[in-house]
């Protein structure tokens, strides 16, 4: 460090480029993990390159595209020194959003805000994101880190994701494919999720040691609460556009994010149906007149949260996804063919309600 009052370095300043540098370094791997044909070149642009022949073979192709972030879920990890999901998190929030229009995910771009730059925390950061890109078939093409010293604690970061997508839109899933009588199916989520961490800290987290948080719980089915509420968020982009591709199908998708069931079902829905979700079902029942089949279930971390913070059904329905990370609608007659497709792509589905007359909200039995 520099003792001249009057040569004040960028390191002397807080920023470490060296350190940048180091960090840049460590992911390079990860991220050619993820590389499409389409991708041109490598880190180190000012812009990232990806062809455009993806798209040479639709109709009408529309881009899609979509922004997120992880939350204050992050403030979990940075709790207990695990850094190495938040980054499947960040990718799962913003393929799945884009997904349920039938977009395929092209190319993601990753910011990430911290408080003192460390390698090490980066590198596992960025393998997550390249974990998740895996998983959901898009490429990670670039990305940002920026340290903020003074604005931010050292141990404190935050993460921002986009992501790209296109569908040909004669293609295109939605509000105006679906009719009354529609099969609402559900696909299991991992946990909580990266959504109602704002409740799930100040009921379960605040006021324990990381000890307390670390301690395998008989009603978590062994698992600490740490782990529990740091499960990455499930990826369901790369699964569905695969089964589409096979045939599905489905009419609309609804990603159950922030909101829950109450404020993301009928975001797929036209004004004049309502999704009536059979709450029946997360008791062992199948929903009465939509067939046979395996009833969803609640994840026990959900259940402990409802608990530990009061939750009446109504509050919870809207706060947490209560066990499903998607929902899929389809004609009544094709659940059969629906549910075997997403099985082959290792996505269990629940029949969890239908589509009824209505004005475009979601009601529950």
């Amino acid at each position: 460090m520099s003792t001249d009052a009057k040569h004040v370095t960028y390191a002397d300043a807080g920023v470490d480029v060296d350190e940048a540098a180091r960090a840049v370094d460590a992911i390079k791997a990860a991220v050619a993990t993820t590389n499409r044909p389409e991708v041109i070149g490598g880190l180190g642009g000012f812009g990232s390159l990806f062809s455009a022949s993806a798209l040479k073979d639709m109709e009408d192709p529309v881009l899609v595209s979509g922004t997120d972030g992880v939350g204050t879920k992050l403030a979990i990890a940075q709790l207990l020194d695990r850094h190495h999901t938040v980054g499947e998190d960040l990718v799962a929030m913003c393929v799945d959003d884009i997904v349920v229009v039938g977009a395929e995910p092209l190319f993601f771009l990753d910011y990430i805000a911290i408080g003192k730059l460390r390698s090490e925390h980066v590198a596992q950061i960025v393998e997550g994101i390249a974990n998740g890109c895996a998983k959901s078939g898009c490429a990670l093409v670039g990305g940002e880190m920026a340290e903020h010293p003074g604005v931010m604690a050292d141990d404190d970061y935050d993460l921002a994701g986009f992501v790209v997508g296109v569908v040909d839109r004669p293609k295109m899933l939605g509000a105006h494919l679906v009719r009354e009588g529609d099969v609402i199916l559900g696909i299991p989520s991992s946990g909580i999720h990266s959504n109602g961490y704002s409740l799930v800290r100040k009921v379960a987290i605040e006021g324990r040691t990381v000890d307390e948080l670390l301690k395998p719980l008989d009603e978590l089915d062994g698992q600490s609460l740490g782990e529990a509420v740091l499960a990455p968020t499930s990826i369901y982009a790369g699964a569905l556009i695969r089964a589409l591709r096979a045939g599905a199908p489905i009419h609309a998708m609804a990603h159950i994010t922030g909101g829950g069931i109450t404020e993301n079902l009928n975001r797929c829905l036209p004004s004049t149906i309502d999704a009536q979700v059979d709450r029946r079902a997360t008791d062992g029942s199948s929903p009465s007149g939509f067939g046979a089949g395996p009833a969803w279930s609640i994840p026990p971390v959900i259940q402990y949260m409802i608990r530990e913070a009061g939750l009446t059904p109504n509050e919870a329905y809207k706060t947490f996804n209560m066990g499903v990370g998607m929902s899929v609608l389809c004609d009544p007659q094709d659940v059969d063919k629906v549910r075997s497709l997403l099985a082959a792509e290792g996505l269990d589905s629940f029949v969890m309600g239908a589509c009824v007359e209505g004005t475009g909200k979601v009601v529950y039995q």
